[in-house]
């Protein structure tokens, strides 16, 4: 029986993936437990139609990811600080503290978790880090820490 996987299951396939099975298997695992529907002409035209627009929607987004990308490689991002001699910081600039500065400086939301850092930033002066914002979209970003 030829059936539409509507979860990923371990060993058999991936969501989306029309797969050929079993008859029992299908009938008595799949389908009842909703992890299948069987692979009609309709099912399998409503199937193109989603990944169609799941298709669309990742482009718009990737789009987006882009132009806000080129926003990000024109902003060198002030950040005051507390330091000693020779512009060494009191504790250290972090992803959290970077992405506040930028929501609050120039009102971009970026989650901390996509700003890339080899380390917190303890020394004043610009560094440069990677924003990730789409799975093939990176911009750089400047950050200037002043004492």
């Amino acid at each position: 029986m030829i059936v539409i996987l509507t979860k990923d299951i371990k060993g058999t396939g991936k969501a989306g993936e029309v797969i050929k099975v079993s008859d029992g298997y299908a009938r008595n695992m799949l389908i009842p437990k909703g992890l299948a529907r069987e692979a009609t002409q309709g099912n399998v035209r409503s199937l193109e139609k989603q990944k169609a627009i799941a298709e669309e929607k990742r482009e718009e987004q990737k789009a987006a990811a882009i132009a806000q990308a080129e926003e990000l490689k024109t902003i060198t991002l002030h950040i005051p600080s507390k330091g000693g001699e020779n512009g060494k910081l009191f504790g250290s600039i972090t992803s959290k503290d970077i992405a506040e500065a930028l929501e609050w400086q120039e009102n971009i939301h970026v989650d901390r978790k996509k700003i890339d850092m080899d380390g917190p930033i303890k020394q004043a002066g610009v560094t440069t880090v990677t924003v990730k914002l789409f799975p093939e979209v990176a911009a750089k970003l400047k950050v200037k820490v002043t004492v």
